[in-house]
């Protein structure tokens, strides 16, 4: 068992100005139908199928989707799993079709969402269901830690089920690529500079220092940055306007952001995030920094921890919980709202919990999970999200809505394809926060 208890500075108040909007909704499904039992779906007149939008399609992400459909085929037999998975770009592009299809009122039964300022828009457009009274029926208000749903809860209401935390600032590493440019494995960095020493030695030995992927993991590699720079408490203060975008201080991470860049491969932009993962795999690169959805993925390919590959906190960031949780919705006018509801008592469940992250590398959003079950990094990362200061992910919805985290990605993609200077770039990422 386990619970979270510092979350930086005002996070909650990052959160709540992102969600400082009127919760619109339509009729809510919820109150007209019977909910699901939790036990078998004869209680579920007409609920056959449900539609689970996700982004995830291939390695730990998939088999952690499949641990869950297998505990809803336990507790649900009737109800249909139908696999609405889009792949690509940290689910940028799934993101994009779910808003053409909401827009044309044809929304999957229920949709995968990051738990945090990227509900913002959906909230607002009366997208999604207040589904507080399934936290009541499923008990899932016990189960999770009270900081946790004070962070889900959009003035009074809850409209997402997570179904996970994940850490985003995790370096991934190759311990004979560290061995060969004479590094010691175990080693963790205090700072940018002390790495960039280290990546110096990866560089001189002849294999990519860094790697890194398309646009939307370049972004993720400058928020680890930002927090290594700044710090929590002023990291924090992006998003909720009590730091300075245009400081000196942000220059500098900037900087930094840019000499990281200068250490990675050519490739980049046509490569995703399990190619960059496979590169320090297959020994071409020293280092990646990824989230704990890596650890899935290395799972999935029985590699082992300390041989094959070691980990730390991105540098300058240990003692800090770069949270973002994958969630599940039920949208306004979802087509079998008792499959949704369905889905969603899977989602909250001890089973399902246990199940789907064993397999995707990150830790149960519930307290009452057994940490047995679990490997030696995510036992790790469950001690940690209990001890260490907790700020939301930018890449991954908790920090910045939609709108914001895209101009940002606009901002970031010009200046790493050299389409702007540095000072650009500043100003770029200073208008996106408006």
């Amino acid at each position: 068992m386990y619970t979270s208890r510092k979350y930086a500075g005002v996070i909650a108040g990052v959160l709540a100005a992102g969600l400082a909007l009127t919760a619109c909704s339509g009729d809510d499904g919820s109150s007209s139908t019977e909910s699901p039992t939790g036990t078998t779906s004869d209680s579920m007149d007409g609920a056959t199928e449900v539609e689970v939008f996700t982004w995830w399609t291939s390695g730990g992400e998939k088999a952690g989707l499949d641990g869950l459909v297998s505990v809803l085929a336990e507790k649900y037999p009737d109800v249909e799993f139908i696999n609405g998975a889009v792949a690509g770009g940290a689910g940028s592009a799934a993101k994009d079709l779910l808003q053409s299809r909401l827009q044309a009122n044809d929304p999957p039964d229920t949709f995968q969402a990051h738990a945090g300022a990227e509900l913002d828009d959906y909230i607002a457009a009366g997208q999604v269901e207040d589904i507080s009274d399934l936290y009541t029926e499923f008990g899932l208000t016990d189960a999770f830690p009270a900081d946790l749903l004070d962070l889900l809860t959009v003035d009074g209401a809850i409209y997402s089920v997570p179904a996970n935390i994940h850490r985003a600032n995790v370096v991934w590493a190759n311990p004979t690529v560290l061995d060969a440019a004479g590094l010691d494995p175990a080693a963790t960095y205090a700072s940018m500079d002390d790495w960039f020493a280290a990546l110096d030695a990866v560089e001189a030995s002849g294999q990519t220092a860094l790697s890194v992927a398309t646009t939307w993991t370049q972004v993720h590699l400058l928020e680890t940055v930002l927090i290594s720079d700044l710090g929590a408490d002023a990291y924090v203060g992006l998003w909720d306007g009590t730091t300075d975008w245009t400081e000196s201080d942000v220059t500098g991470a900037l900087e930094d952001f840019e000499t990281l860049m200068g250490y990675t491969n050519t490739d980049r932009d046509g490569l995703d995030w399990p190619d960059a993962l496979q590169m320090v795999v297959d020994g071409t690169a020293g280092f990646n920094v990824m989230g704990d959805w890596a650890a899935g993925e290395l799972d999935a390919q029985s590699l082992t921890e300390g041989t094959d590959y070691v980990y730390f906190p991105v540098p300058g960031t240990a003692g800090v919980f770069d949270f973002l949780a994958d969630s599940f919705t039920m949208p306004v006018g979802a087509p079998h709202p008792e499959g949704a509801k369905a889905w969603l008592d899977v989602v909250g469940s001890l089973e399902g919990q246990t199940d789907f992250n064993v397999a995707k590398g990150s830790i149960p959003a519930r307290t009452d999970a057994d940490e047995s079950l679990f490997t030696a990094y995510q036992q790790s990362a469950i001690a940690d999200f209990a001890s260490d200061t907790i700020v939301p992910s930018l890449m991954h919805g908790a920090a910045a809505p939609i709108a914001q985290l895209n101009a940002i990605s606009d901002a970031t993609s010009k200046f790493t394809t050299g389409g702007s200077d540095l000072a650009t770039f500043q100003t770029e990422l200073a208008a996106a926060a408006g």
